[in-house]
């Protein structure tokens, strides 16, 4: 480890730290005695006096300024009553991962579109053998008496039936008075089959000359096209509901009812406000409460993001969601699954992953261009020529026209980007959910990131331990350390029980241990008393001790755990949460991009500035709730485009709100559920992968788009007639010559995108 990178100031709930030369901490706000009635800022809730409370600063990212966020009083933005809060059913939150709302707001259903898809290719290939191309007939192609009509049934499959998909979302387009994709193709291939029958009808049955040109081709390849670029585009789109599908999974479904002193098994549904219920160990807590009756440690990464347990006692407050430790309680009711936290986060979550669900992005706008475009060049072209040759010269140009424009290369521009970009994500550690905002990397001007697990490992590590008497060697030190704390769960405690394990030293049987409410634990060992106490336990029984010696430690953010014997300090243990190796790297090159940093963190002030000023960050907001920290994603939003990086479930709106949201892959599932790009490494130098990656693929969809609709700039109106006064009229089999040349060209620069 490197120990010049230490995280900083990761104070811990009950006092094992140092602070008296720590720069920056402000120990009347850290002093964790009883009677100073201080409250945890994250949790909020008091700890068992009877557990393992000796750390007075917060344990890297477990946020406890006492001041700022007692649990019932500052939950009031967490702890809705039912009054104050939408209802929301926690079982009808799920969404059918195999569903995907397409361009004009309809549900696709991947199955479905798959088996369109594959009918649609076979249907297609008799038709491209029988049917010419815009009029050319090409050499393996052949013709038999009742061809036409074979063409005719099976193209009108492939419009009625496998088109359904288009239509669907060139209704909801409309709706919406925004004509888009959907639209464009609605347009194309309506005209292709409406004109096609026509022309069925005028050379096999009216028979008249010269014959009229079906686009029976055209059709039934664009319908293919069009149905593999969204299929492409299904498997590397996030499904907007797995995040509220964890989510809602979080809560048990029974609990355990107290009523006339009596428990019965009820549904969770079924709780109220004001009910008691009883909390077995292990037990998942079904809704938001207080403790009336006994002590249990819970799992509160609902919150903290981190798997760690926070010690309870009666009348701290627990949250639906966490999980019970190895006691019982007894809870009385303040927020069911429609009041409390949970519910809270999941309406946030919802409400972020609603308006981002609206984003357009590039294929949309230039399709939503090119329908305009070719409707006002077609309607000009038909009135024209209408007046100077006649309705049976108008029409084939206007048909022209609008066939010109299908968007066969648009089609394909995006989704073989996106599949070529997830492809060399996925090898480089990075796995793309929603493609749309990688699309926006150009305009990101923050990148806003949580601290402890994003920034720092946020795990506790003994980064030095010494013996400051000479009747105890160095290691003595650690092992009689170790051997006090071995019955507690206290991070700093697992911390040093790790590196005792890592040291294969033999634990001392230690007798009569317990906590020093406030400052740390005591035991005996071999008859002899040992402390393991915070610097604020020294000083308030003035024990003295060489502050010189442990200062180089404090100054790199560790916590220190003094040894002590019979009033003497006879060694320490230092113990931080380290910087992650990548985390200065990333932060240097998104600077170097132009995009400016910003620390949003639950942490204290100081330990969020002491790790801000290692990596170069100068922009911090420290002592945040969840809520906090989507209200700043969106205060920044308002300014310019906003990436957001995190790995706790407290993340996860923020994930949702931001323009691009990046979750570390360590993470909880519902962090990485709400992300847009997950970094499987857990790597914060992905991120710079991550960006180059973007910036070539959005150069590359620029390029596409451009060859898959720019041709229709001189297309369309050569189509339409434009210089027909100099003899040049675009021949619908030069544009289909076009059209397919883009399609191959859009193809092609699909398959050089890598990174630089």
């Amino acid at each position: 480890m490197n120990h010049e990178e230490m995280d900083c100031c990761s104070t811990d709930k009950n006092g094992h730290m140092d602070h008296k030369n720590m720069k920056n901490c402000d120990m009347d706000h850290m002093q964790h005695d009883d009677k100073n009635n201080m409250h945890h800022d994250m949790s909020n809730m008091k700890h068992d006096h009877e557990e393992h409370m000796h750390h007075d600063m917060d344990m890297g990212g477990m946020d406890h300024n006492h001041e700022h966020m007692h649990h019932d009083m500052d939950m009031s933005h967490m702890h809705h009553g039912s009054g104050h809060m939408d209802h929301m059913d926690m079982g009808n939150m799920n969404h059918d991962h195999g569903h995907m709302m397409n361009h004009g707001g309809h549900m696709m259903d991947m199955g479905d579109l798959k088996k369109k898809f594959w009918i649609s290719l076979i249907l297609t290939i008799p038709i491209i053998l029988m049917s010419p191309m815009m009029g050319m007939k090409l050499p393996f192609q052949l013709t038999f008496s009742g061809s036409d009509f074979i063409v005719l049934i099976l193209g009108s499959i492939l419009f009625f039936y496998c088109s359904t998909p288009f239509f669907n979302g060139a209704k909801g387009e409309m709706k919406n008075k925004k004509p888009e994709m959907m639209s464009l193709i609605t347009l194309g291939i309506s005209v292709a089959y409406i004109y096609s029958i026509y022309a069925v009808v005028a050379n096999d049955i009216l028979h008249v000359t010269p014959m009229v040109n079906d686009f029976f081709w055209e059709l039934s390849t664009l319908i293919v096209i069009m149905l593999l670029g969204h299929w492409i585009e299904m498997n590397s789109v996030m499904n907007a509901g797995s995040a509220i599908n964890k989510l809602s999974k979080l809560l048990p479904d029974n609990a355990h009812l107290i009523s006339d002193n009596q428990t019965k098994d009820v549904s969770t549904s079924e709780l109220s406000v004001g009910d008691n219920i009883l909390i077995q160990a292990g037990e998942k807590i079904p809704a938001d409460g207080t403790i009336y009756d006994g002590a249990t440690s819970v799992n509160e990464s609902l919150v903290t993001g981190e798997s760690r347990s926070v010690n309870k006692k009666s009348d701290d407050s627990v949250i639906g969601g966490s999980v019970n430790g190895d006691g019982t309680i007894k809870v009385k009711i303040s927020g069911t699954g429609n009041s409390g936290y949970l519910s809270k986060v999941m309406n946030m979550v919802q409400e972020a992953q609603s308006a981002k669900s609206k984003t357009e992005n590039l294929a949309n706008q230039v399709a939503s261009y090119l329908f305009y475009a070719a409707l006002i060049v077609a309607i000009i072209a038909f009135v024209s020529w209408s007046f100077i040759k006649g309705i049976s010269f108008s029409i084939p140009v206007t048909v022209t026209v609008l066939i010109i424009a299908c968007p066969h290369a648009l089609g394909l521009a995006v989704p073989l980007i996106v599949s070529r970009t997830t492809s060399i994500a996925a090898t480089n550690g990075l796995l793309i959910r929603n493609k749309t905002s990688l699309e926006k990397i150009n305009d990101i001007k923050y990148a806003l990131m949580d601290k402890t697990g994003t920034l720092t490992e946020g795990k506790f590590q003994v980064n030095g331990y010494d013996s400051l008497d000479n009747n105890y060697a160095k290691a003595e030190i650690l092992k009689i350390a170790a051997s006090v704390e071995q019955n507690s769960n206290h991070p700093l405690a697992t911390g040093i029980m790790e590196a005792a394990k890592q040291k294969e030293l033999s634990l001392s049987d230690v007798n009569n241990d317990n906590q020093i409410t406030g400052y740390g634990m005591k035991g005996t060992i071999n008859n002899h008393e040992f402390l393991i106490v915070s610097a604020a336990y020294l000083d308030a029984n003035n024990i003295q001790y060489d502050e010189n010696v442990t200062k180089q430690y404090l100054e790199k953010g560790n916590s220190l755990s003094y040894v002590v014997e019979n009033n003497k300090v006879i060694g320490f243990v230092a113990e931080g949460d380290s910087i992650k190796s990548g985390s200065k790297d990333m932060i240097q090159y998104l600077q170097s991009q132009g995009i400016t940093p910003v620390m949003l963190t639950g942490d204290n002030e100081s330990a969020a500035n002491k790790v801000a000023s290692l990596l170069g960050i100068t922009e911090v907001k420290a002592k945040l709730l969840p809520e906090d920290k989507q209200k700043n994603v969106t205060n920044y939003q308002k300014d310019g485009k906003v990436m957001f990086i995190g790995d706790g479930i407290n993340d996860a709106p923020s994930l949702t709100q931001s323009d691009m949201g990046i979750a570390i892959g360590s993470g909880t599932d519902i962090a990485v559920d709400s992300a847009d790009v997950v970094l499987v490494n857990s790597n914060p130098l992905d991120v710079v992968s991550l960006v180059k990656l973007a910036k070539e693929s959005h150069t590359k969809m620029i390029q596409n788009l451009w060859w898959g609709a720019g041709y229709n700039i001189i297309a369309l109106p050569l189509a339409a007639g434009v210089l027909s006064f100099a003899g040049i009229m675009l021949d619908p089999m030069v544009g289909a010559i076009i059209m397919s040349i883009s399609t191959v060209i859009v193809a092609l620069n699909a398959l050089t995108l890598k990174i630089k």
